[in-house]
């Protein structure tokens, strides 16, 4: 499912406007990527899961076509940690 088709479906599901599920589904986006940003521990949805930021330590990798060493720098990645209930509804 892409951004379009979660638009249509959620507009679907709550009888709003396609415009106005955009504009919804940008907010929470934009909100979410702003706090996570923060130290505060991110953004967690009871049930749902938790979107936080994770460092990623300093370390050596190869490149793929030589074999030749490099050296991969520390960064800090976006991470989501699924919910109890989420996980029980994949099962």
């Amino acid at each position: 499912m892409n951004k379009a088709e979660l638009i249509e479906a959620i507009a679907k599901v709550t009888q709003q406007t396609k415009a106005d599920t955009e504009r919804t589904v940008d907010a929470f986006i934009d909100v979410v990527s702003k706090n996570i940003k923060k130290k505060d521990g991110g953004v967690k949805l009871v049930g749902f899961g938790t979107f936080a930021v994770s460092a990623r330590k300093a370390r050596v990798g190869r490149n793929p076509q030589t074999g030749e060493e490099i050296q991969i720098p520390a960064r800090k990645v976006p991470v989501f940690r699924p919910g109890k209930e989420l996980k029980e509804a994949v099962r």
